[in-house]
């Protein structure tokens, strides 16, 4: 089977994520699909197995000496767009006008500029009631792409390869329970959303945040001198941070704190958080911030307001900048295929960035999706393609 084969069965099982969720995967979709692709590898001849939390791992012994090297996907989709009865829709040489989906839902490539890049490419869409999956499944389609090769040129050389297909990255638990002994290397790459030709190796440090408020509610015909709005409070709290620093504001190496979710009513309120930077002093200002607004309201409210902060993962870069090796193999392989290498800081993470932390430098490969997350998701079958024939090169530059 193709990339795309894999891609169009792959893409209709839901797999969104649910941080709510005590269980590991989060949602049972997730092992659907692990099983799917498990299916899939054994028909191809491999032996994969899938652990009790739902992580798949294959080991491809090798056929030649060279440095053994790890692929990294994840199973789940966001949960910010349902994933629920996709149904994947093929443009045939995109033209660059207009694409119209159900919902009014319009891509149009000005305001969605990476779009231009596609033009002439075959591509790929929903219907626009859900969002495509691309990220993760066309990376996991990607090496699906790349096993089939293998299976069919026996004779192509290369070193052992590590292969772990995580649950719930999107909820920033994909390496949680990951077993290190069954993904045993030195060097990886997560195959996660991008154009094809993008190395990413700089991410942000992440934290979440949430805000607990406690109020004192009373009839507001007799609140004078009494009421504390927990409601209130929180406006205050979300009032006091710097309004240039919400993600709609900001850009390449610029951070962010992004207000996720509200609730409340007078005797309690709560704010959920994500706080993001690329660089390590300024993230951790950034958390004393949440912290410096709390101590004051407290002020004139006292212990009416808590704030919960819990780091997610780190900027890969710190770690990466000392072994540039896994990083100059995939530029190098990109340019033996006349690609341009994109580089350039993610705004987001990937299992790639704790993986990194763990001792497994991990940089991320486009896939050649854009506009993750939403019903305007776009996958270029051309590029998919394309990161098959890369996976190829960069097996041959880790030979020795």
């Amino acid at each position: 089977m193709k990339a795309l084969d894999y891609f169009m069965k792959y893409c209709k099982i839901e797999t969104t994520s649910d941080e709510k969720s005590k269980t590991c995967p989060s949602t049972k979709g997730q092992l659907l699909l692990a099983n799917e692709i498990k299916k899939d590898m054994v028909a191809l001849g491999f032996k994969p197995i899938i652990d009790d939390n739902g992580y798949l791992y294959l080991h491809i012994i090798g056929n030649a000496k060279g440095i053994p090297f790890g692929l990294c996907c994840h199973f789940d989709t966001s949960c910010d767009v349902s994933g629920k009865d996709c149904k994947p829709n093929i443009i045939l040489k995109y033209d660059g006008s207009d694409i119209i989906l159900k919902d009014n839902i319009v891509i149009n490539p000005t305001i969605y500029n990476h779009l231009s890049r596609f033009i002439g490419d075959d591509i790929i869409t929903t219907d626009g009631t859900t969002l495509l999956g691309a990220d993760d499944k066309a990376g996991i389609a990607q090496i699906m792409g790349f096993f089939s090769f293998l299976a069919e040129t026996p004779n192509f050389l290369h070193p052992d390869l590590y292969i772990c297909l995580t649950p719930d990255e999107e909820i920033g638990r994909g390496v949680d329970k990951i077993n290190l002994n069954l993904f045993n290397v030195q060097y990886a790459y997560t195959i996660d959303s991008g154009i094809v030709g993008s190395i990413d190796y700089e991410c942000f440090n992440a934290a979440g945040a949430l805000v607990k408020i406690k109020g004192k509610a009373i009839h507001p015909g007799s609140a004078k001198g009494l009421m504390v709005n927990a409601c209130e409070l929180a406006y205050r709290f979300h009032e006091s941070l710097p309004k240039n620093m919400k993600p709609e504001f900001t850009s390449g190496y610029e951070g962010f704190n992004h207000l996720c979710e509200m609730t409340g009513e007078v005797e309690q309120a709560s704010l959920r958080y994500i706080i993001r930077n690329h660089d390590r002093k300024k993230f951790e200002l950034q958390k004393k911030s949440f912290e410096k607004i709390a101590k004051e309201i407290n002020k004139d409210y006292s212990n009416s307001v808590k704030v919960i902060i819990k780091d997610s993962y780190y900027n890969m870069y710190d770690k990466i900048k000392e072994d540039f090796f896994v990083v100059e193999n995939a530029i190098k392989a990109m340019e033996s295929l006349n690609i341009t290498p994109y580089i350039s800081p993610i705004r987001g993470g990937t299992d790639g960035a704790r993986l990194s932390y763990l001792g497994i430098l991990t940089p991320n490969l486009g896939t050649g999706a854009i506009n993750f997350h939403s019903r305007a998701e776009v996958l270029s079958i051309n590029q998919l393609n394309l990161g098959v024939e890369l996976l190829k090169e960069i097996t041959k530059n880790y030979l020795r």
